[in-house]
């Protein structure tokens, strides 16, 4: 979030997500505020002194007698829940050191595999609590989402986790994430390995000259696949960071539905969702620039037409660009193709997908549908 003061409850943004948007704010009012997850032990005089009518403090650690203060206000308090993995009330988005902390220990222990442990343990046995923290964190990062990617151009890219590091099919990938990211546009991805890691790699590489990527597939191409150690898969990643630090920025919204697809280290704001279809419509939701679609199998095509229903019905607007990528892949191994044409027969959606042979056309298709 921008280091600007917070607005007070008459404005736009009510929402405290750090100790010095809580300062700025705390000069004049809290009433009405929404402070989440800040820990605000060392800020019991504030908390004594200040209005808090019609606050909520989410997962916002206290002391005491300044919980008790701020209730007596009339102040909703949900407190830290403790012993888990994840922060259910969070207000920003993940980042790839905080989800791999931890990394050199093995990625069992990192909070990633630990929160998808406590997943597998809680997913079925139908404890409400569960439940709840799991929507409870799942809109936290709606919401952050939301508020990262306001006035951005996304350009969704779309593929399997199969796309192995050090093929052509990488490199292709890698090469659209970067056309895409040095013309303007935010790079969603699905946030996983494969395509989704290479487009995201493509995005983290656009501020460099261009040898930099070739190095960095190099690098990349001694672990060619997360299996059979996600640690040294996700080592690699790092490494390429720590080579070339601060690169562009791209957007990955995986899920732990998926637990044995890890995130990838390349996409500088991780939304990741234990609901998959929360996910799944997200990402593509917000992909208002377009979707480019690479070779997939079952999880692509469900995307093709997860994408195509609000195109065909406009029921988000007007009809947003859908590049199909690989013509033998989508007209014959998967003929997706021809369905996807013939719902868009006679429609609008009809100028706004195209299918191209090789990733190279992508970024072309979708200027000129933009168009």
């Amino acid at each position: 979030m921008p280091d600007e003061e917070a607005k007070s409850p008459a404005g736009s943004d009510t929402e405290i997500e750090s100790l010095a948007e809580f300062d700025a704010a705390a000069h004049a009012t809290l009433a009405g505020f929404r402070v989440q997850s800040v820990d605000l032990t060392t800020r019991t005089p504030v908390l004594l002194r200040t209005d808090t009518a019609g606050a909520v403090f989410l997962g916002c650690a206290m002391e005491p007698d300044a919980a008790a203060k701020v209730r007596a206000d009339g102040a909703l308090v949900f407190p830290p829940v403790p012993h888990l993995p994840f922060d259910p009330y969070r207000g920003t988005l993940y980042s790839p050191a905080e989800l791999f902390e931890g990394l050199a220990a093995g990625y069992e222990r990192t909070p990633d595999a630990l929160s998808y442990a406590w997943f597998q343990r809680t997913k079925a046995d139908g404890d409400i609590f569960s439940s709840m923290l799991r929507s409870i964190h799942d809109d936290a990062i709606s919401d952050a989402l939301d508020e990262l990617l306001v006035g951005a151009g996304v350009v969704g890219v779309m593929g399997g986790h199969a796309m192995g590091r050090g093929t052509a099919e990488y490199e292709g990938a890698a090469v659209l994430g970067r056309t895409l990211a040095r013309a303007g546009f935010t790079v969603a991805t699905g946030g996983g390995p494969g395509a989704m890691e290479a487009a995201n790699l493509g995005a983290y590489a656009a501020p460099f000259d261009d040898a930099m990527l070739g190095s960095a597939l190099e690098l990349l191409a001694e672990e060619p696949s997360f299996r059979p150690s996600v640690s040294a898969w996700a080592r690699a990643a790092f490494e390429v960071r720590t080579m070339w630090p601060r690169g562009g920025t791209s957007v990955g919204i995986p899920t732990w539905f998926y637990g044995h697809e890890p995130p990838n280290a390349f996409a500088g704001a991780i939304a990741k969702y234990f609901a998959n279809a929360t996910r799944e419509d997200g990402l593509l939701a917000r992909s208002n620039a377009g979707v480019v679609f690479l070779p997939g199998a079952a999880g692509t095509v469900q995307e093709i037409f997860d994408n195509a229903t609000p195109n065909y019905y406009e029921s988000r607007g007007g009809p947003t660009p859908m590049v199909l990528v690989d013509r033998a892949h989508w007209t014959e191994r998967l003929p997706t193709w021809p369905l996807l044409e013939a719902l868009a027969k006679d429609r609008p959606m009809a100028g706004r997908i195209a299918l191209v042979d090789s990733v190279s056309e992508a970024p072309e298709a979708l200027a000129r549908m933009s168009r």
